[in-house]
């Protein structure tokens, strides 16, 4: 049925356990490392925000426009670099992605008005393009459903991992290097915090390797099992999927699952850009302090994101984790707007937002790779990514806009509440459940 999604069944057994646990430790680490640095790069405008905003002038509106315009280059180019990556390889695409994002980070140092501000953040958006659909797609090769989600939610954490270091080394940065070398604190931050994914390009290149059954570190009876139990797990999830870019164009499944991340992706925008400027609301003013603060947050939210993960992996069951997510993240951001004077209940509240909006994310991406193959996961996957990354552009400028106007993000939060609910709905209703045992 086109408007209805069937989900994962069990396919595993002892000696798949020892596989992809040699797998895992093979292939995840670096893509780890590669995916927080990614959105540090993401993130790091938010921290540098509490200066350049001042340094330069800049309104709260052009400041959320600028952070949104990363959204476009990256729906732009998207689906061309998942589709390109299924043709020349995931090693060619990863290094050419990462080292083009690193300077491009690097380069915000330089910015002094507003359209050199929008147009590296466009630059950025469209070379960093590709690079999470193309690990989900990768990991495609690697992992049948089963373990999508606790996998994938590895990445989330990184996420979380992200914004804790992220907000260490920033506010650091921002705080002990200001007026060295005649820069700004987060000219800084920017130079030093995009350095690293360049070198990380270099890496992949020869690091990552294209087809699971050319690497020479899994025996041939491993490479058998590999490709037996990856082949076992396509049949068991249908063969009435899309097939082709062309058909998941027309599948009406697609869109809804666009929608769906649509939302995740303005909600969980609302918490990494503007975290800063909430903790500063709280009554903490110290830049330094600002990051030492949202480390709390974002070190209970990378424990959180792998234990729901893994629990919705064990039950096999995406739409009530999914649902509860993100209504808990929705009333989560809500409460948000309740401005306490206790700076621990209001860390609390932002740190059950970070958990449960995070979480959701990978229980989503449990979905698409189960119900699209070939050419469809390839372009499948990053128009549903592309579509909902204008989450990213929306969340912010909204945000940015209505703060502008009202001196307050309490509206700009409601809105995304809202949305989040909506989300739920959708994936609520677009999923069914499948019965344990039975294919779909």
């Amino acid at each position: 049925m086109e408007g209805t999604v069937a989900l994962d069944s069990p396919l595993s057994d002892a000696s798949s356990d020892r596989l992809y646990r040699k797998i895992t430790l093979r292939v995840i680490p670096f893509l780890f490392v590669s995916y927080v640095i990614s959105f540090l790069d993401r993130i790091n405008i938010g921290f540098a925000q509490l200066q350049m905003k001042q340094d330069l002038g800049f309104s709260d509106a052009i400041y959320g426009l600028a952070a949104g315009m990363f959204a476009v280059g990256y729906v732009l180019m998207e689906v061309p670099s998942n589709l390109m990556l299924e043709k020349v390889g995931a090693r060619r695409t990863f290094s050419r992605i990462m080292l083009c994002w690193g300077v491009i980070s690097s380069c915000m140092m330089f910015v002094s008005s507003p359209w050199q501000f929008y147009v590296l953040r466009f630059l950025l958006g469209a070379f960093e393009a590709g690079f999470f659909p193309g690990i989900v797609l990768y990991l495609t090769y690697w992992y049948p459903a089963k373990y999508r989600a606790t996998v994938v939610s590895w990445f989330f954490a990184g996420v979380a991992i992200a914004g804790l270091v992220g907000g260490l080394a920033s506010g650091w940065i921002m705080q002990g290097m200001a007026g060295v070398g005649g820069m700004h604190g987060w000219q800084w931050m920017f130079l030093i915090e995009g350095a690293p994914a360049s070198v990380l390009g270099v890496i992949a290149y020869f690091h990552l390797v294209d087809d699971p059954q050319k690497v020479a570190w899994l025996s041939d009876a491993d490479k058998r099992k590999h490709a037996q139990t990856l082949e076992a797990d396509r049949i068991a999830h249908g063969s009435d999927h899309p097939h082709t870019f062309r058909a998941a164009l027309r599948s009406v499944r697609v869109f809804a699952l666009a929608f769906v991340y649509f939302t995740l992706a303005c909600g969980s925008f609302a918490i990494s850009f503007w975290v800063p400027t909430l903790i500063r609301g709280f009554g903490v003013k110290d830049v330094l302090s600002i990051g030492l603060y949202s480390a709390i947050p974002y070190g209970i939210g990378a424990l959180g994101v792998v234990l729901i993960s893994r629990r919705s992996d064990a039950r096999l069951e995406r739409r009530r984790h999914f649902a509860v997510c993100a209504v808990g993240g929705a009333v989560a951001l809500s409460l948000l707007t309740l401005h306490s004077s206790s700076l621990p209940m209001m860390l609390a509240i932002l740190s059950v937002a970070i958990v449960l909006v995070y979480a959701a994310l990978p229980v989503f991406w449990t979905v698409p790779p189960a119900h699209l193959s070939g050419a469809a996961a390839a372009g499948g996957i990053a128009l549903i990514s592309s579509i909902g990354q204008t989450g990213g552009f929306v969340s912010p400028y909204l945000i940015g806009l209505i703060k502008s106007q009202t001196g307050r993000l309490d509206y700009g939060l409601y809105l995304m509440s809202i949305l989040l609910c909506l989300g739920a709905l959708v994936l609520f209703v677009t999923v069914h459940d499948e019965p344990k045992g039975e294919s779909s």
